[in-house]
């Protein structure tokens, strides 16, 4: 008796595609997109790309050139010559993880012993490429500049006290005290380089990590509810409503369009109330630049009703439906930066994630929250975003009536 019922529900299970589905096909999919994120890919020895570097020289001296070109010689970065100002704003913007500043009075500072004038400006959204970054630069930074700067305030003193002393005795003697005197040593790799996060001056903008949390889950959850919302489509065809829908005056395209209307202003609604809710309850400054919240608000919801509306016109069941919609979704979230913040995940998963409406409207809510960028600077993610509303939506009129027609006339 045992073995027939175990046997029985062992069958049932098998014939139900969807329960199979998610049953095995989700977990390995989900454990896929992490091991990707976390860069967890066995037997993986694949060289890492540089990490780009804008470099702005002011000193634009002897030692500054060296310095840069020790830089250039390092198979772990990409040296790139920008003036200040370009070099900000490109970072400010998110294009670069971090411009190195030669400020001016560098050498002389080298030639004096006196703390060296060099800042690196970067993006804290990057975290994990700054803190690799910091590494690299402190370490090269203490094998030339600190060695030099050492021996630049030894040959001071020689020169004060010992005039008449040959260079080369002078080089032995730095480099005895060098290898035999630990505290000397340490002094002499004391250099430091000041870290500054290129939002740092304004004290108005929102915490990163809350801003994560916020964008990240809205724009996941929204998905989800629009994908929902467009079920009530096959609920109607299955019940016979749509059929009598057809019979009316409206045109296939109206009662598609009407569902669409009815996503998008939930799907505003939905994100009105998220951000509402953080500004009371987490202090989000969601009225620091309220245009630009508004239009990406706005397209942002354009762009994830529209999706929602085309799952619904690829889906013969609400059963299909379901499956597909949790697949979809759940990809496209872990990619996209919703569930994993981009800034941990390696460069490759980087590049993938732009095939995601998560990825633009997070970027987009980053760079009004956090990178306090203009409407400007802002647009061409919007633009995004329209785009892909677009394109789901012509895709989506092209399989209603090819697929959701077909089936009711049937």
């Amino acid at each position: 008796m045992i073995l027939t019922i175990f046997k029985k529900d062992i069958k049932l299970f098998f014939s139900d595609k969807r329960a199979v589905l998610l049953t095995f096909l989700m977990p390995i999919l989900l454990i896929s997109l992490f091991a990707f994120a976390f860069g967890g890919i066995s037997g993986s020895r694949q060289a890492k790309k540089p990490i780009k570097l804008l470099v702005v020289d002011i000193d634009n001296s002897t030692d500054s050139k060296s310095v840069i070109t020790s830089l250039e010689a390092l198979s772990s970065l990409a040296i790139i010559p920008k003036e200040i100002k370009e070099a900000t704003n490109l970072v400010r913007k998110g294009k670069y993880v971090g411009v190195l500043i030669f400020e001016k009075g560098f050498q002389d500072s080298i030639n004096a012993g006196n703390s060296l004038p060099i800042e690196l400006k970067y993006d804290a959204t990057r975290e994990i490429e700054m803190r690799m970054l910091q590494s690299v630069l402190i370490q090269n930074l203490m094998s030339t500049v600190g060695e030099k700067s050492a021996k630049a305030k030894m040959s001071s003193y020689f020169d004060e006290n010992f005039s008449g002393m040959p260079k080369a005795m002078k080089e032995k003697i730095f480099n005895d005290m060098v290898s035999g005197n630990s505290n000397m040593s340490a002094s002499m790799n004391n250099t430091s380089l000041k870290m500054t996060s290129i939002t740092k001056e304004d004290t108005k903008k929102g915490n990163l990590g809350l801003i994560q949390a916020v964008a990240g889950t809205a724009i996941m959850m929204l998905l989800f509810s629009i994908a929902a919302i467009g079920g009530g489509l096959l609920d109607e065809k299955e019940s016979g409503t749509l059929k009598r829908l057809f019979y009316s005056p409206l045109k296939p395209t109206d009662i598609l369009f009407g569902k669409m209307g009815a996503a998008l202003v939930l799907a505003i609604l939905q994100l009105v109330v998220m951000f509402v809710f953080s500004w009371l309850v987490f202090g989000l400054p969601i009225f620091k630049d309220i245009t630009a919240l508004l239009l990406m608000i706005l397209t942002t919801a354009f762009a994830v009703s529209s999706f929602g509306i085309f799952l619904v016109a690829i889906a013969k069941s609400r059963q299909q439906l379901q499956s597909l919609s949790t697949i979809i979704i759940l990809t496209m979230s872990a990619i996209g930066g919703s569930m994993i913040p981009l800034f941990v995940m390696p460069a490759i998963m980087q590049k993938i994630a732009v095939v995601s409406v998560n990825y633009w409207g997070i970027q987009g809510f980053y760079d009004i929250f956090w990178r306090n960028l203009p409407l400007i600077d802002i647009l061409p993610k919007m633009g995004v975003l329209v785009g892909i509303g677009l394109v789901m939506t012509i895709i989506s009129i092209k399989l209603f009536k090819k697929n959701i027609l077909k089936l009711v006339d049937a």
